[in-house]
């Protein structure tokens, strides 16, 4: 099995990710749930992964860091925190349903600043047009779709200047790409810790530089006699129990790639994107999006075949043994914007990893399949 669906799930570990899952679930018990010592572990493993994840992109006090489920989670308390009914929202022509569908149920007046693929100059103007007037701006740093590296920084910029709260989803960017929190200054970054962190699914962070409203409501080990959520982070945002066992391997999946050289991971997986765009060049009626010389192309290709359906395409690679996802990836808006809404992509998405030789069997995998009368 050759697994090429890191953008869904990464699924290829490090070792020590399950071995620290392993030794939470049979030693650790419940953070601030007593003072025993399976307890008491549990809140020093918690501790020493928000510490971790706050030095790592630079959110200032842990308290700052706080675990989700996943990135829908955390993005669902961004959106909540800063939007009511009717107000205005710009956000990418490349958003997840993670941040339309809580935009929708809010009733929020929605302008999608939408812009040509892989051209960062337009995402920028596009948004310059789009924000003034918004209560608050939403963007991905990466589409899940296609790897298109929107210019979050520039972006980031703008809404600072404007006094405009912005959230990013850096789903397909943390641990890939560089996500610093106080150089970007958003109102809130989240992000999953099973895609990029190379953590266990179950896992996620949001990091808070603004006020914040709690979408669950429930015991949190503080403030017990009070019938009010604390007011404090991260009590405020963590109710119920603990993911530990996750948050343990999250923190070995993030030692794992803080012990890489900087841009490493980027550099490996854009050069599986290189080596899988070569092999698969000039193939009769194959659509690629690509990235001219891969500068705004994140680990990510999508293609399209103009003989056989995506979902029927992705099919026949699983049955050759190459993991890939077909559809719309959750991310119909995307697609809107590019116009591969009717049929959606196969997404091939790279890890750490990954080989040359893996992505080179796929590419004469994939050909051998659209070459078949």
């Amino acid at each position: 099995m050759i697994y090429l669906d890191s953008a869904a799930t990464s699924l290829q570990k490090p070792k020590e990710v399950p071995l620290a899952v392993s030794r939470a679930m049979s030693m650790m018990a419940s953070p601030g749930r007593g003072c025993h010592r399976p307890a008491m572990m549990a809140a020093d493993c918690v501790l020493n992964c928000r510490m971790l994840l706050a030095s790592y992109f630079n959110a200032g006090e842990p308290e700052n860091v706080i675990f989700t489920f996943n990135a829908t989670h955390g993005l669902n308390i961004a959106i909540n925190s800063l939007v009511s009914k009717g107000d205005k929202v710009v956000i990418s022509g490349y958003e997840h349903n993670s941040v339309t569908r809580p935009l929708k149920a809010l009733g929020a007046e929605t302008f999608i600043a939408k812009s040509r693929l892989f051209d960062k100059y337009d995402a920028l103007e596009a948004f310059k047009q789009a924000l003034p007037g918004a209560k608050c701006a939403v963007c991905t740093h990466v589409s899940n779709v296609f790897g298109f590296i929107l210019p979050i920084r520039e972006i980031a910029g703008l809404c600072r200047e404007l006094s405009v709260p912005l959230v990013i989803d850096a789903s397909q960017s943390a641990g890939i790409l560089p996500v610093d929190f106080k150089e970007l200054g958003a109102a809130f970054i989240a992000m999953p810790g099973h895609k990029g962190l190379l953590g266990p699914q179950g896992t996620g962070v949001l990091l808070c530089g603004h006020d914040t409203k709690p979408v669950l409501f429930g015991g949190t080990g503080s403030n017990s006699a009070d019938s009010l959520m604390p007011d404090f982070l991260p009590d405020r945002l963590e109710a119920g129990t603990h993911n530990v066992s996750g948050v343990a391997g999250l923190a070995q999946g993030l030692r794992f790639i803080m012990s890489k050289p900087k841009n490493a991971i980027s550099r490996h997986e854009s050069g599986l994107c290189r080596a899988f765009a070569e092999k698969t060049r000039g193939i009769t009626g194959l659509k690629m999006f690509l990235s001219e010389n891969f500068s705004a192309q994140a680990g990510v290709i999508s293609v399209m075949s103009d003989r056989i359906a995506s979902d029927e395409l992705a099919e026949r690679l699983g049955k050759e043994g190459i993991c890939v996802r077909a559809g719309l990836h959750c991310s119909p808006l995307a697609h809107e914007t590019v116009g591969t809404a009717e049929q959606g992509t196969v997404r091939f998405s790279f890890s750490p990893f990954n080989t040359v030789a893996e992505v080179s069997y796929a590419a004469d995998t994939l050909k051998k399949i659209l070459n078949k009368p």
